[in-house]
């Protein structure tokens, strides 16, 4: 079947990437590179997501003087929910006005809060109103849990909000050129320099599109679910949905309930022939479009034909930086960012250039703060990186390792299974303990059940016991905490 050759795939490619990239020789037994030790940078970290605003608050731990640049008016990144959508629906045309959110209004968290947190800061519910206390909360719930993180951390004073930045650049002397503009109405850039530059812009804001034979002519609608917001321009349509992640699967549902019909096509959708979902009259599972016509028709390589109204994308995102100038020497090549060290350096600017959450299927919160932690000591000297050449040799043997082993190139920052080896990695050489059991076992469950009870795994489940090992390990930050969990047993 189709979906077990996937997830071969992936393990496989946890397999490789262990062997290759995460137990390879430690930095101790690589030549060092010569650097001054607890010197304190001035770092320039590009976005006010969650990866910025966690690299931030590293550096600044470690004594490094930050600004933070972030394009729109308020911190949070992609947590940022807008009803606006942008002019190009599928969000091909370079001349569309950017919207950077990706959420759609009724987005609830795929992963229960205990495990989404920093590891330092808990993500537990608060009682105050206009708070979400669920288990799987609602994005607006991240979104305040992420400002009272930079309010208690005090990060907010380093950020620079409405500032666009269109060039990131190295100098002759070695350091980093930023040159930015207030969005609004500054027709002038200004320039500074940096030792440093982090980079945490997300990617979650340049579609990826399926290549459809016959689009060109075909009449209907296409979208990208970038920019999907609501189920009510789809009302009594029908539908045809390419994509098989948690996006694709509460869209799917949630169209369901206005469209006519809705035809999943997925690589994992099904066995060869068109399937109906079970408890749904008007949703089908088909497997990949062979190609559309002029006539509306919508081909599929199960055999089966519909005439659609709309095509709607949830096919991913692309890595994308466009302010970012290197001569050719960091690229993006099949959705693979290269060459990086550990996902985050490049070697031939290593440490000053670095790039933070670019790794995915993974708890992107956590994963963050355990680079964030390496990229800032690695730039004060207190840990050393292999020579450049040692680095290069790490990179090429993970990728000639990919190639042997049939991966494709887009899944080079795919962790999936694999995410805690790296974590306990990242950790190790920052001097941190390793992820705590009850994240990874309670990660586990989380995914398990949403594959197997999409529709109600946010709200029914049955790892108690791990919900009490977290709030006992949330205490020594939470000490309040300790009574409540008395009173609950």
């Amino acid at each position: 079947m189709i979906l077990r050759s996937v997830f071969s795939s992936n393990q496989l490619y946890s397999r490789t990437l262990t062997q290759m990239t995460l137990v390879s020789p430690a930095s101790s037994h690589f030549p060092i590179l010569s650097m001054p030790q607890n010197s304190s940078k001035n770092v320039a970290v590009i976005g006010a997501g969650s990866a910025g605003l966690v690299a931030a608050r590293e550096l600044q731990r470690e004594g490094h003087s930050v600004v933070v640049f972030e394009r729109e008016n308020q911190l949070g990144g992609t947590w940022v929910y807008t009803p606006n959508t942008e002019s190009d629906p599928v969000g091909i045309d370079p001349n569309r006005e950017i919207v950077h959110s990706s959420l759609y209004s009724s987005l609830r968290v795929n992963l229960p809060r205990e495990v989404m947190g920093f590891g330092d800061y808990p993500f537990v519910a608060k009682k105050k109103s206009g708070r979400d206390p669920r288990r799987y909360p609602g994005h607006g719930e991240v979104l305040d849990y992420l400002n009272d993180f930079a309010v208690d951390f005090g990060i907010i004073g380093l950020v620079r909000f409405g500032m666009e930045v269109r060039y990131v650049g190295m100098l002759d002397n070695g350091k980093w050129k930023v040159s930015y503009r207030k969005r609004e109405n500054d027709a002038v850039f200004a320039d500074e320099e940096y030792d440093a530059v982090v980079v945490c812009n997300g990617h979650y804001t340049e579609p990826r599109i399926a290549y459809i034979p016959g689009i060109e002519v075909w009449p209907g609608k296409q979208i990208h679910s970038h920019n999907y917001r609501v189920p009510d321009p789809f009302q009594d349509q029908v539908v045809v949905l390419i994509g098989g992640a948690a996006s694709a699967t509460d869209i799917s549902r949630e169209i369901a309930e206005v469209a006519k019909e809705v035809h999943i096509s997925s690589r994992s959708a099904t066995s060869g022939v068109p399937l109906k979902l079970p408890g749904y009259d008007n949703i089908w599972l088909h497997d990949m479009i062979e190609g559309v016509g002029s006539d509306g028709s919508v081909n599929f390589q199960d055999g089966s034909k519909i005439l659609a109204d709309i095509i709607l994308h949830c096919t991913g995102y692309k890595y994308h930086f466009p302010f970012l100038e290197t001569n050719g020497i960091v690229t993006v090549d099949d959705n693979r960012v290269v060459p990086l060290y550990k996902h985050i350096f490049p070697p031939a600017y290593a440490p000053s250039l670095s790039f933070v959450g670019l790794p995915w299927k993974v708890i992107p919160f956590f994963l963050c703060e355990l680079q964030s932690k390496w990229i800032a000591s690695v730039l004060s000297g207190r840990i050393s990186l292999p020579s450049k050449e040692d680095m290069n040799a790490d990179i090429e043997a993970f990728y000639s390792s990919m190639a042997a082993s049939c991966i494709p190139k887009r899944y080079t920052h795919n962790m999936d299974d694999n995410q805690f080896d790296y974590d306990d990695w990242l950790a190790a050489e920052c001097g941190s303990p390793p992820s705590e059991e009850w994240r990874k076992q309670m990660y586990f469950i989380s995914r398990k059940n949403k594959k197997i009870l999409p529709e109600t795994y946010r709200d029914e489940w049955d790892d108690d016991d791990l919900i009490i090992q977290a709030h006992e390990d949330f205490v020594k930050y939470i000490p309040e905490l300790a009574q409540e969990q008395k009173l609950s047993r």
